[in-house]
């Protein structure tokens, strides 16, 4: 790959992780491939599992919803071939339920809000197609993201608030 299309990936894939947080829903057509997977989707809501643009846009919505203030910082990008890697810090504020979902779509666990911030690293992996995201993969520090938040180890208040917050959650879905 020359340079100029090395250079080109790696915007995309930033792109791509920054608009998680800020970018409009017709951005995710511009970045996203019509068959793109994110292979992250497993604990998402139905909609997030969705491939190309609407599927990764409901991850966005999802994130937002619990997390305001969300935001990345890039650190490094590595492009080579089709693929990008991109070493970020993650950071927010949880003020919604996150809510967990199973295989089959349903709500498995449930995060009332704690008001508390976040920062955590995450590696993320793109494979680039005919100039678009069409695969991501991420590592991320969700152990940290939890204890950060206050749902690492859980006090029994806690407890009883996600079971609170995950009956309304069923009810609503």
């Amino acid at each position: 790959m020359n340079s100029t299309v090395s250079s080109d990936a790696k915007a995309l894939a930033v792109r791509s992780i920054l608009m998680m947080a800020d970018g409009e829903r017709a951005e995710f057509d511009r970045v996203v491939h019509p068959a793109a997977v994110n292979r992250e989707d497993d604990v998402e809501p139905p909609a997030a599992r969705t491939p190309g643009p609407e599927g990764f846009w409901a991850t966005a919505v999802w994130l937002r919803t619990a997390f305001a203030e969300l935001g990345y910082d890039i650190h490094e990008v590595v492009a080579e071939g089709n693929m990008v890697a991109v070493r970020t810090t993650m950071r927010g504020r949880h003020v919604a339920p996150f809510v967990v979902h199973a295989e089959d779509g349903s709500v498995d666990t449930v995060f009332p809000p704690t008001g508390r911030t976040f920062a955590v690293t995450q590696s993320h992996w793109l494979r680039i197609e005919d100039g678009l995201v069409i695969e991501h993969w991420a590592n991320r520090d969700d152990l940290g993201q939890a204890t950060q938040l206050g749902w690492v180890p859980p006090t029994p208040i806690y407890l009883m608030k996600m079971a609170r917050a995950k009956s309304r959650a069923r009810k609503a879905a």
